[in-house]
């Protein structure tokens, strides 16, 4: 027992020595001192891909819903009366302005025609035969006027049978497309006095109808160019030619007008078109969709690293949204936008700047 005890005693004297020999008695410091660079060496910083950006006018485009509509569109009434005796045209059928359309039974306006031509040539005669007796005193000078109404009065009722012999001849009042037939050869003109024949359409020019709201109607002036993109596909090119001083009191909407050429009539009426009109030029840089992202108040911007390597945060307005890509508005010509890890970072944090290309190659 008594070994044992003193066996313990020298464990624990040794022990103690060997403890106190690292604060009494020299030695190499390598290790500590290693340690020591490492915790006093600056943390590596977080790099981020940046891209400077360039301010230049972009001209904005507003894009509206609609519809075409024909620039003209009518129905071809009779004005007189009489039975339908020839229908020239069918739907489909294009015109030009004159041409007729249809024609009624005579119903002796012919016949008043020549009656009321032989009344003239009757009362020029007797004019022309006695003004020569007036001259020379042999007929009192009244009967010269006297003769002269006669003839006048003679030469109304003439046009007046021609203009009721006209009405028999429908004639296209304009150039256009017929949309429609609504009678039949043999019909009785007067039995649908006042009701339509065939319906017509002027599809040269058409026209791109759209409806703008209050907010976007100052941009919007006549005469300025417009595209019309038609769902088919199709696309033309315009002017603004009306824009509505009154809104609609159900849509609190404007009706704007773009005028596009169509000879061919290859754009037919009533189909869905998106116009597209031009704005006024606005100073705005181009980023990736990407690149946008909120504050921590919720506003939408980009964030941006300053000259001294912090990063910092600037509100956006967008101009006009793309594809891929953004035009937004409120930046500083030159600033170095984050594009990448801009959502791994916070305001007032040091960062390292560096190209998109630089970053990607080191992720490879």
């Amino acid at each position: 027992m008594r070994l044992a005890r003193l066996t313990a005693f020298g464990l624990v004297a040794g022990a103690g020595l060997w403890i106190a020999s690292g604060h009494f008695l020299p030695h190499q410091d390598g290790g500590n001192a290693a340690v020591t660079r490492v915790a006093h060496s600056e943390p590596k910083l977080f790099r981020v891909a940046v891209e400077r950006a360039s301010l230049i006018p972009h001209r904005r485009s507003l894009a509206i819903s609609g519809r075409t509509e024909a620039d003209k569109h009518v129905a071809i009434t009779a004005r007189g009366s009489g039975v339908l005796t020839d229908l020239r045209v069918k739907r489909g059928t294009v015109v030009k302005e004159g041409d007729i359309v249809a024609i009624l039974s005579d119903e002796a306006r012919e016949a008043q025609v020549m009656q009321a031509q032989a009344v003239v040539t009757q009362k020029r005669t007797e004019l022309e035969a006695k003004r020569q007796l007036i001259q020379y005193g042999t007929l009192p000078r009244l009967q010269l006027v006297d003769l002269e109404a006669q003839l006048k009065s003679a030469e109304a009722a003439l046009a007046s049978a021609e203009a009721e012999r006209d009405r028999g001849i429908i004639r296209a009042p304009w150039s256009g497309v017929i949309q429609d037939i609504a009678v039949e050869v043999g019909q009785a003109a007067f039995s649908f006095a006042g009701r339509e024949l065939a319906v017509l359409l002027a599809l040269d020019p058409m026209l791109a109808v759209a409806e703008v709201a209050e907010r976007k109607l100052a941009g919007i002036k006549v005469g300025e160019p417009a595209e019309v993109r038609l769902v088919t596909g199709e696309s033309a090119t315009g002017r603004i030619r009306f824009v509505a001083k009154m809104a609609s009191q159900t849509t609190r909407t404007y009706r704007v007008e773009v005028e596009v050429p169509n000879p061919d009539g290859r754009i037919p009426d009533g189909i869905t078109a998106e116009v597209i009109v031009p704005q006024s030029p606005v100073m705005a840089t181009r980023l990736p969709r990407s690149a946008l992202t909120f504050s921590s108040n919720g506003a939408l911007g980009v964030r941006t690293v300053s000259g001294d390597g912090t990063v910092d945060f600037v509100p956006i307005t967008i101009v006009e949204d793309e594809q891929a890509m953004m035009w937004v508005a409120g930046i500083a010509d030159g600033s170095r936008v984050i594009v990448q890890g801009q959502d791994f970072v916070r305001e007032g944090q040091s960062v390292e700047a560096v190209g998109a290309h630089e970053l990607t190659a080191d992720a490879k």
